[in-house]
């Protein structure tokens, strides 16, 4: 396995949308989720760690292309990137040119920000290491909202710790941001 300062990194910023503040998906917990992606996003650009936004799009009620919740929130609309993609799916691969992109670039780790936590991030994670990419999963740049339906309900910390328990078991290596910001400082 390479040392933590001899990979090369792109951080993905995974649908950090209005629909998750202000409309019908607003995600609770951590609740410094926000911030922290936002530090991550500073941390990449002092690093020159590349920034690839991601941003859903969905027929459904929730992420309508061209509708405030579909566009970027506030925090993050700004950010310098190095690529931005559209999907339609959880995974930010599937039906995008991420794969090709990190590939062209030379990218053997993806570091995972953004929501939910237990959906796209995980998603996404997943099917980074299935590819072969090392994964980095940002345990306090991840954030989720309870859910309840026919199978049950769970509480937003509750999903959170659940996702990044099975992250950790095989897919990712859990860092906090502070713990990732050191890492790159290596």
């Amino acid at each position: 396995m390479k040392s933590q300062n001899s990979k090369k990194r792109a951080l993905l910023v995974i649908d950090v949308q209005n629909e998750y503040f202000t409309g019908l998906l607003p995600v609770t917990y951590p609740h410094n989720s926000t911030s922290n992606i936002v530090t991550a996003i500073q941390a990449a650009n002092n690093a020159h760690i590349s920034i690839v936004m991601v941003q859903h799009t969905s027929k459904a009620k929730a992420f309508v292309k061209g509708t405030h919740g579909w566009e970027l929130h506030e925090s993050v609309k700004n950010a310098k990137t190095a690529h931005t993609i559209e999907k339609t799916m959880a995974s930010s691969f599937v039906g995008t040119d991420l794969e090709e992109w990190l590939r062209k670039n030379d990218i053997d780790t993806v570091v995972i920000s953004g929501y939910m936590t237990q959906h796209c991030c995980d998603t996404t994670a997943r099917y980074a290491h299935h590819l072969g990419f090392n994964v980095e999963f940002l345990s306090d740049a991840t954030g989720t909202l309870a859910f309840e339906n026919k199978a049950g309900k769970a509480t937003a910390e509750e999903l959170h710790r659940a996702t990044l328990v099975e992250q950790a078991f095989r897919f990712s290596n859990i860092m906090s941001t502070r713990e990732w910001i050191e890492a790159i400082r290596v």
